[in-house]
């Protein structure tokens, strides 16, 4: 018999490694709840853990990982190099603290977190990435929240392509362009705030769907998802939801269901514009 931890597809990554494809996220988790939070999602069988330097909880993060009984290597985690982190020394400097919180040799994954274009230093803090990646302190390297100029900057610029980027996702803004765009490049499409913040849980046509198939409307949508092919990184601190989340491969969503959530776009980004958003 499977394990639950088995059951989670993993997509590959360019440059080498594979993410697993269902994740939890840390967002907004307080620093104090965080090792405590992630244990318990550990348990429930996730192997990802995404957090960030801006989310002040990295070092309850790899306190969870350390002690709760698994390989270093069992478990996948990103973060992410902060706005006032950028540029080339800093980002650098930045991954190694990152690191020192966490109690880790090596990040899994190293993203840029915003492109933040009015400093001008993403292309920069790339050409940093690409050393660090190099030097085996990241063995995967990415972005969040870029715009297809912002990727092809910085492939024009250092001939290197990212292997994901981590944008704003879920069934109210589906970011079909920037998906089809991912897709030509050869980059990994990764849903933050998957679940709109909660927001379309109360769809209509997606608790008609959770009906239907015996399930949570958040399970629905973490499915559907999964079945577009997204990494996804759901974010509970409820120990019965964390679980809950966990819990979608045991059920398909048909043709016609995912036809349904497709039909549910409406641009409704709820996220800052990457394109001018800049916080210190």
């Amino acid at each position: 018999m499977s394990t639950p931890t088995e059951r989670v597809a993993t997509v590959p990554l360019r440059g080498g490694g594979e993410i697993p494809q269902l994740g939890f996220g840390v967002f907004q988790v307080p620093p104090v709840e965080t090792a405590e939070v992630v244990r318990g999602a550990l348990a429930a069988g996730y192997r990802h853990i995404d957090t960030a330097a801006a989310y002040q909880n990295e070092q309850g993060v790899g306190e969870a990982v350390r002690s709760f009984g698994l390989e270093r290597e069992q478990v996948f985690v990103t973060t992410k190099c902060w706005n006032t982190q950028q540029g080339y020394e800093r980002a650098k400097r930045a991954l190694g603290r990152s690191l020192e919180r966490m109690g880790f040799d090596y990040v899994d994954l190293y993203l840029i977190h915003w492109p933040a274009p009015s400093q001008d230093l993403y292309v920069e803090t790339w050409r940093a990435f690409v050393e660090l990646h190099q030097e085996g302190l990241a063995r995967a390297i990415g972005v969040s929240n870029f715009e297809p100029a912002h990727l092809q900057r910085v492939i024009e610029e250092t001939g290197v392509t990212p292997a994901i980027n981590q944008v704003e996702l879920h069934p109210y803004f589906q970011q079909e362009k920037l998906r089809r765009e991912h897709a030509r490049l050869g980059i990994v499409t990764e849903a933050w705030s998957p679940l709109g913040q909660g927001r379309e849980l109360g769809d209509p046509a997606i608790a008609r769907i959770a009906e239907a198939c015996s399930r949570t409307p958040a399970q629905v949508v973490i499915r559907w998802h999964l079945q577009s092919g997204n990494v996804v990184i759901p974010k509970s601190v409820t120990p019965e939801r964390i679980r809950a989340n966990f819990e979608v491969f045991d059920f398909d969503l048909d043709q016609e269901q995912m036809r349904v959530i497709a039909a549910l776009e409406r641009d409704g980004r709820m996220g800052p514009d990457p394109n001018t958003f800049l916080s210190p």
